[in-house]
C-alpha cells in the first residue's frame, strides 16, 4: 500500500521531476513455521510499519522515528535499504525517512523486515519508480541484514515485500519462489510482553544437530509447504508441530511456552509454533472462529 505526490527537485544542479513525498506500508510476517527454520516465511494483515519518504538535494539517508531507533543506515534497517536504493537508481540525491512502527520491537513477527520493506518500496516511490518490484530484492535483504548481525536472511524480508507465502535459500536468500495459497488462511498470534532479539534467539542454537533429526526435518518442512500451497492446512499443521531442532530450545526462553500449546490446541487450533525468534506464538484454525477461540 503506498501513495505518492509528485514535485520537482533539484538533483546536481539538474531540476527533475520525482516523487519526493511517497508512504509506503511494509506488513508483519511470521517465519520459520515449524520445521522451516530461515526458509519459510508468510505475511500476515493486522500488523505493519509505515515509512515515508522525501526527496532531499543533500545525498545520504537521515531518519526519524516515533520510537527509540538508531538513525544511521549501518543500524537502521529501513535506511540501510533506502540507501541502497539510492545507490541501484544511480540518483546523486538523499532521502529523509520517517518511520511509524507499527510492529512491537523484538516481538519475533519481522518488524525488521517491514521497515526495511517499506523503506525500500517508499524510496524506490519517491524517486519515480526506477526499479520494479523484483528489483528491490537486495535492498530490502541489506536492510534485514542491520538486524541480524550482517547475515542476509529472507524468511521475514521477501513475505515483507511481496506478501504472500515465500520459500527462500537459507544461504542465498535471493534464490526465492513465491508460493500462492490456495485459500484464506486464520491465524491466532499471541505477542507476549517481553522482547527476544534475534541474535540473542541465534546465539543459543546449537551448532551441530543428529543427522536423524535434520533429515526428519527436511522431509517434514517438504509436506508442510505442499499442503499450505495445496490448502490442506489441517495436513500442514501436523508437521508444524514436529521441529525437532529449533523450536525445542527457543521454547526454553519462554515461560509460558507448554500453556499456549495446550491452550491453543484445546481451542480447536490445528497447530501451535513459536514465529521466528520469538516471543509471538501463533496457532493455525480453520476458520475465525476457532482462531478467536484461541487467542482467548
Amino acid at each position: 500500500m503506498a501513495r505518492t505526490i509528485e514535485n520537482t527537485v533539484m538533483v546536481d544542479g539538474r531540476r527533475m521531476t520525482a516523487a519526493p513525498a511517497a508512504v509506503a506500508y511494509g506488513p508483519a510476517s511470521m517465519s520459520n513455521l515449524g520445521p522451516g527454520f530461515d526458509t519459510l516465511g508468510l505475511c500476515i494483515d493486522g500488523l505493519g510499519d509505515t515509512v515515508s519518504a522525501t526527496i532531499t538535494e543533500a545525498a545520504g539517508v537521515t531518519v526519524q522515528s516515533d520510537v527509540p531507533l538508531p538513525s544511521t543506515p549501518d543500524r537502521n534497517t529501513a535506511a540501510r535499504a533506502a540507501q541502497v536504493i539510492l545507490e541501484a537508481a544511480g540518483q546523486g540525491s538523499g532521502v529523509h525517512l520517517k518511520v511509524r512502527k507499527g510492529i512491537p520491537l523484538g516481538s519475533g513477527i519481522g518488524g525488521s523486515a517491514a521497515s526495511a520493506a517499506a523503506g525500500a518500496w517508499a524510496t524506490n516511490l519517491a524517486l519515480g519508480c526506477p526499479l520494479d518490484k523484483a528489483a528491490l530484492v537486495e535492498a530490502v535483504l541489506e536492510g534485514e541484514s542491520v538486524a541480524s548481525g550482517g547475515a542476509r536472511h529472507g524468511d521475514n524480508a521477501l513475505p515483507a515485500l511481496f506478501g504472500g507465502m515465500v520459500l527462500t535459500s537459507s544461504t542465498d536468500p535471493a534464490d526465492y519462489r513465491l508460493v500462492k495459497l490456495a485459500k484464506p488462511l486464520y491465524i491466532a498470534l499471541i505477542l507476549p510482553q517481553i522482547s527476544i532479539l534475534t541474535a540473542d534467539a541465534r546465539g543459543i542454537l546449537p551448532p551441530e544437530v543428529p543427522f536423524r533429526a535434520a533429515v526428519l526435518n527436511a522431509s517434514d518442512l517438504a509436506f508442510m509447504a505442499h499442503d499450505l500451497a495445496a490448502g490442506a492446512y489441517a495436513r500442514a499443521g501436523r508437521y508444524m508441530m514436529r521441529d525437532r531442532l529449533v523450536e525445542p530450545v527457543r521454547g526454553a526462553l519462554l515461560p509460558f511456552y507448554d500453556a499456549v500449546r495446550t491452550s491453543a490446541l484445546a481451542a480447536g487450533a490445528w497447530a501451535c509454533a513459536i514465529t521466528g525468534s520469538g516471543p509471538a506464538m501463533f496457532a493455525l484454525a480453520r476458520n475465525r472462529a476457532v482462531a478467536a477461540k484461541a487467542s482467548e
